[in-house]
């Protein structure tokens, strides 16, 4: 690659403390597993970073630390320039993670006892966010047709005369889907005739593949105002780890009360590391997304035709967004048990288990492809060898 980021090379993880390596005995029952499943890539970080956090430690004081303005202005600069989205300073609210995000929303904005909708399969910690506060879960299940994830509009008409949140997750994990315009637009007429807050998950925004492109749901039409959307550098540039996200929320009544669920149980997002990851990915991180996204296509491309070609049992959900591709084994003929059994004992293989993300899931299976080339593809051979041996 001209530009020297060498998505090929391959670095050994295994003693950093890393959920994805060194948690595999604890997820799986065993540590000789190739683990494909926690999100985050296997990539080293764009250098810009790298460089940028050697600087800071190098000051040897990590005291509390207050958010720059040049912090709030990369995101600004961000979202224009990628997303067409002009957002204000006064919107922006910092947070430790999109996942504390969605639990402050869910207590922010419904009682225990009230209703949140989400839509199945998705993000597991969508329905931990609402079982675990108290509230109550109404599913909106993705309809899987012709192979692709749509919305059941009809049904989700019902929901909403009974919730008070919409959990939105755009895009979408694990089914891969970036819902278009038209959806969109559907999905806020909806949230606004029942008076709906919808949170739109958008920390996959950035990892858009060719033919597609990513619609902030804020930016459109039919918004109300009634909307919060969470993003972060963190899936793109995969620093996961730094816990720094940001929330977008244009109406200040709706700002006011998740600063005060958040304010009231002390969860800051000031780290000094995290400050400098966010800015330089923001500022410097762009030539490195561009080849990244290639990259990932290529790999995309490369695992469709080899379950074509070797797996045809296993079809490929066709992701237009994110490194998480949804793999459809129900044509094993195996029980989710099973799945689970075969794939980590026969073929040796550490994946997320479709059924993690709602019964919705069941049969399928989450593979992260954000790793160098080859180790994906001697992941399909362990499961063919499995598989036919």
């Amino acid at each position: 690659m001209t530009s020297g980021f060498d998505f090929d090379h391959e670095i050994n993880r295994e003693g950093s403390h890393s959920v994805k390596y060194d948690g595999r005995q604890g997820m799986f029952g065993k540590s000789d597993v190739i683990p494909v499943w926690v999100a985050d890539m296997d990539f080293a970080t764009p250098p810009a970073i790298t460089r940028a956090l050697a600087q800071r430690a190098a000051h040897p004081i990590y005291g509390y630390t207050l958010f720059p303005d040049s912090l709030y202005d990369s995101l600004i600069d961000w979202m224009l320039r990628r997303h067409g989205w002009t957002i204000q300073r006064d919107w922006i609210v910092m947070c430790p993670g999109v996942v504390p995000s969605l639990n402050a929303a869910v207590m922010a904005f419904t009682q225990p006892g009230e209703s949140v909708i989400v839509q199945p399969p998705v993000y597991f910690p969508f329905f931990s966010a609402v079982t675990q506060t108290g509230r109550k879960l109404i599913l909106n299940p993705l309809q899987l047709e012709n192979g692709r994830y749509t919305i059941d509009f009809d049904h989700l008409e019902q929901c909403t005369k009974h919730a008070r949140l919409l959990l939105l997750c755009s895009p979408h994990n694990p089914v891969g889907r970036v819902w278009n315009p038209e959806e969109l637009e559907c999905l806020l007429a909806i949230a606004a005739k029942h008076d709906v807050i919808v949170f739109s998950d958008e920390i996959h925004a950035d990892l858009i593949y060719p033919g597609h492109q990513h619609h902030a749901i804020a930016t459109l039409p039919r918004n109300t105002g009634k909307i919060i959307t969470a993003v972060a550098p963190s899936k793109t540039f995969n620093i996961p780890g730094l816990n720094l996200s940001t929330l977008i929320i244009p109406d200040q009544s709706i700002r006011n009360s998740i600063k005060q669920v958040l304010n009231n149980i002390h969860a800051s997002a000031s780290n000094p590391f995290s400050i400098t990851a966010f800015e330089t990915a923001y500022r410097e991180g762009e030539a490195w997304l561009d080849e990244l996204l290639i990259y990932l296509r290529d790999t995309r491309d490369s695992v469709t035709a080899f379950l074509a070609t070797h797996l045809p049992e296993i079809k490929i959900i066709q992701p237009e967004g994110t490194y998480l591709l949804w793999l459809d084994c129900r044509a094993l003929d195996m029980t989710d048990a099973q799945l689970k059994h075969f794939f980590i004992h026969e073929a040796k293989i550490g994946m997320s288990p479709g059924i993690l993300f709602g019964n919705e899931g069941s049969g399928f299976m989450r593979l992260n492809i954000g790793a160098p080339r080859r180790i994906i593809l001697s992941v399909l051979e362990h499961i063919r060898e499995a598989r036919y041996q």
